[in-house]
């Protein structure tokens, strides 16, 4: 079993996929214990585990460090650019084929995907393979989560209406503010006093984070299964979302590499940009979900793209940085 997942993260994969595989056929099996409401739901210590993650964040989020940051500003806006405006266009150009079709809500689940911010973790690693830019590359990151806290709403609260009838601005945002963006601010402030325990015990808090996550991923797919959501797809049609979600992945990695080419950014910042600019939370979209969609049994198709983007960012992301790190040694 070691050999086994050893092999598996040098492309990418690691445990926490296996287990997230491993909460949706518990929820195929066994979606019971996700659909109890006494006398706690698991759905309730999600939302407070939400909130959780979100303080622990601004918890590690340096002020200072952000400052420093801005010094290539060039580089950030390309990066924020790409991931808040060319990726959610890119997608949205194809929303005229899937409107008024079956297809609509996994339409709405890769735009969800597409709005998101970029991951941070995997980001800073597949830089520092790659041998990049490592502190463009945290900044990116964090400055990307905090932007994503009001922009990702805003792009997808124009679609859900359509789609699936239910978006109340006034709840969601109120539900924003109290359960996210709230949280963050009191994390910063006190990252002068426990910003350094955080970062001593961040293992821990990564242990948490996945933990709230599986948890979002059981209920949501409970909720699905027991409403047969997912028996109108083939397997054949989620092979092929698989592979529209790999062609994405491409095209903006490729689109990023191009335009970084064209505004004469340095190996190492072109490195930067690729990766950050490409990449998407599976974090942020998890817990995002939970406030977007509040009770809704379509989560799990909503989640469905962002799983296999996740899986398939990391994976050709692993291999490429390798890559990349190479040919900088030769």
């Amino acid at each position: 079993m070691k050999k086994l997942l050893k092999a598996l993260s040098k492309v990418g994969f690691d445990s926490f996929l296996l287990m997230i595989g491993a909460m949706i056929l518990l929820a195929y099996f066994f979606p019971m214990p996700g659909m109890i409401k006494e006398p706690v739901s698991l759905e309730e210590i999600a939302n407070v585990g939400v909130s959780l993650i979100f303080l622990f964040y601004g918890l590690r989020l340096s002020v200072e460090k952000l400052k420093a940051g801005l010094v290539n500003w060039k580089m950030h806006i390309i990066v924020q650019l790409t991931t808040f405006l060319f990726f959610p266009l890119l997608v949205l150009a194809f929303r005229p084929l899937f409107m008024n079709t079956e297809y609509e809500l996994l339409w709405l689940g890769v735009f969800f995907l597409a709005a998101l911010p970029s991951t941070v973790s995997s980001s800073v690693v597949m830089v520092s393979i790659a041998k990049g830019n490592i502190p463009a590359a945290i900044f990116n990151s964090s400055i990307s989560s905090l932007i994503g806290v009001v922009v990702t709403p805003l792009w997808v609260g124009l679609f859900i209406a359509s789609v699936t009838g239910d978006f109340d601005v006034t709840q969601i945002f109120i539900k924003l503010i109290l359960q996210v963006l709230l949280p963050v601010i009191i994390g910063i402030c006190l990252n002068s006093r426990f910003g350094a325990l955080a970062e001593k015990y961040k293992k821990q808090l990564k242990q948490f984070d996945q933990a709230i996550i599986l948890t979002i991923i059981y209920t949501s797919f409970c909720k699905s299964f027991s409403e047969h959501i997912f028996e109108g797809f083939t397997a054949f049609e989620l092979a092929a979302l698989a592979v529209a979600m790999m062609t994405l992945f491409l095209v903006v990695f490729f689109c990023v590499g191009l335009l970084s080419t064209l505004f004469g950014f340095s190996v190492k910042d072109r490195i930067t940009v690729l990766f950050c600019g490409s990449k998407k939370s599976l974090v942020h979209g998890t817990v995002m979900s939970k406030v977007l969609f509040p009770h809704s049994t379509i989560t799990g198709i909503i989640l469905l793209p962002l799983m296999l983007y996740h899986a398939l960012q990391l994976t050709a992301a692993s291999i490429i940085a390798q890559k990349m790190a190479r040919r900088n040694e030769e």
